[in-house]
């Protein structure tokens, strides 16, 4: 793998100065300098031969010249994309064998350790794998801030975990925050699991990462140190997490609805709390976290409203503010939206 990416990292830079230059000059001949022993272009040539994408001219002996890069993209990616597509079966084959021995272990007398367990560090995905591999029936997850930020390779991964989880019928509901809709790779993410079958909704206001499994087993957060979790067996601490995502879930909005009255509320519920942000004091990083967005945007959502309340200061709008009355509940926000409209 490593060598693949230094290869690629070649073609990139001077493969590419290289293949353009024999394609300008209709080729290269055999003892031109720059791709000899030493040659400024020797590296490149000798990766860009390998590659098929110079040959010896059929015609003439003497020079090097350039082919076709579809012709040499078929040999070279397709053994990756079928290597890759193995290793993606073999990997969830082995998750499958050690989710049915982790089924064992737990069955054991040795599993007993009680209703709660810290998990620390890199202790914490594999754990969640697994819990993912065991599930029969349900998986609530509330995921905070923007999203996922999730590459091709691993978008493709995901998604297949996800497929496995909906071809054993488990129900897989999903909650971000509002800024969560203007990630592409999380657009991406949800375009992909919803047409599997996945539920993702959508609030405004902050809430704290949450997984429950099969309503059996909840993971969360520890709140002074975000690379400690705490998994969590108790049935009754359980049942409440349960009840105070279902809560969250009734309020939120379904991530694939769209158009302009979606747009209209969502944009008036990010308003509606960075209201309530600034009523309550929250510093800028603090209120930003609390909306999922970057302190940069939270300064413009913040801008926005002086210039609406025409006020000069942030003392100048909290004072306008209260003057109106307004506490930052959304349904203020839409009632002035609707009478606007009538006007």
């Amino acid at each position: 793998m490593e060598d693949s990416a230094v290869d690629r990292a070649l073609l990139e830079g001077r493969g590419t100065e290289l293949y353009e230059l024999t394609v300008a000059e209709g080729g290269m001949s055999t003892d031109d300098d720059r791709i000899g022993e030493g040659g400024e272009f020797h590296e490149a040539f000798e990766l860009l031969v390998s590659l098929g994408l110079l040959h010896h001219d059929s015609d003439d002996g003497t020079r090097w010249v350039p082919d076709d890069p579809g012709t040499a993209q078929g040999r070279v990616v397709a053994p990756l994309s079928l290597e890759g597509t193995r290793l993606l079966q073999e990997s969830t084959q082995w998750a499958r064998d050690f989710a049915a021995l982790g089924q064992i272990w737990r069955r054991g007398p040795q599993a007993t350790s009680g209703p709660f367990t810290y998990l620390r560090g890199d202790a914490i995905a594999p754990y969640i794998s697994t819990l993912a591999a065991e599930a029969t029936e349900e998986i609530l997850t509330a995921q905070p801030q923007t999203g996922r930020d999730l590459g091709a390779a691993a978008l493709k991964q995901s998604l297949a975990h996800e497929q496995e989880l909906m071809d054993r019928g488990v129900r897989v509901l999903t909650l971000y925050q509002h800024a969560a809709r203007r990630n592409t790779s999380t657009q991406r993410y949800v375009a992909g699991v919803t047409a599997l079958g996945a539920e993702v909704r959508t609030l405004d206001e902050f809430f704290h990462r949450l997984i429950v499994v099969d309503r059996r087993i909840a993971l969360i957060p520890t709140p002074d140190d975000l690379g400690v979790a705490l998994a969590v067996r108790e049935p009754t601490v359980v049942a409440y997490l349960v009840d105070v995502f279902l809560r969250s879930w009734e309020r939120a909005r379904p991530f694939t609805s769209s158009g302009e009255d979606v747009a209209r509320h969502i944009a008036g519920e990010q308003r509606a709390m960075t209201i309530r942000m600034l009523i309550e004091g929250y510093a800028d990083p603090g209120a930003a976290k609390r909306l999922g967005v970057s302190s940069r945007t939270y300064a413009a959502y913040v801008a926005d409203l002086k210039e609406e309340f025409e006020a000069d200061t942030r003392f100048q709008l909290g004072y306008i503010l209260g003057r109106q009355g307004l506490t930052g509940e959304p349904q203020e926000v839409v009632e002035d939206s609707d009478a606007d409209e009538g006007q």
